[in-house]
């Protein structure tokens, strides 16, 4: 039977490493179902989803050189009510201006901190500092001060 890009089989975990687990598949080649493919939920240890022997759904999802990428969280079918919904992202289109004109208010508060003002705060705390190691160099008499 050959395998198919995007096909759904029946198939039997064979093997569980750190990174995946290993799927027996019909006409007896194996694939891997990597530890990202195993469910929706972040997976910390494959065992407490699989175990050895366990019947599984797989979808083939990359074949490379007679290796074969599966998914289990693919194969499952879910109406798209019931399928896990990614936050949605503000989308600046530089419409919501702030003060002095820079997109995301000037970076107090509304959205991410532009290059100028990244390059504000950078140009302010080395100021700050110069002026530190000035005034510190002047009270230990730094620079040369009195030679003896």
């Amino acid at each position: 039977m050959a395998i198919e890009l995007g096909s759904k089989l029946e198939g039997k975990v064979t093997g569980i490493t750190h990174f995946g687990a290993f799927v027996l598949l019909p006409g007896g080649e194996t694939g891997l179902v990597h530890i990202s493919e195993i469910a929706d939920s972040y997976v910390r240890d494959i065992n407490e989803h699989l175990k050895i022997n366990d019947p599984v759904t797989v979808k083939v999802i990359n074949l490379d050189n007679n290796k074969i990428g599966l998914s289990i969280r693919q194969a499952v079918d879910r109406p798209a009510s019931e399928r896990p919904e990614r936050p949605e992202r503000p989308f600046n289109n530089n419409r919501d201006r702030g003060p002095r004109g820079r997109a995301g208010g000037g970076g107090f508060g509304g959205g991410r901190p532009t290059f100028e003002d990244k390059m504000g705060r950078f140009m302010k705390d080395s100021e700050e500092r110069l002026q530190a190691l000035k005034r510190s160099e002047s009270k230990r008499g730094g620079r040369g001060g009195r030679r003896g």
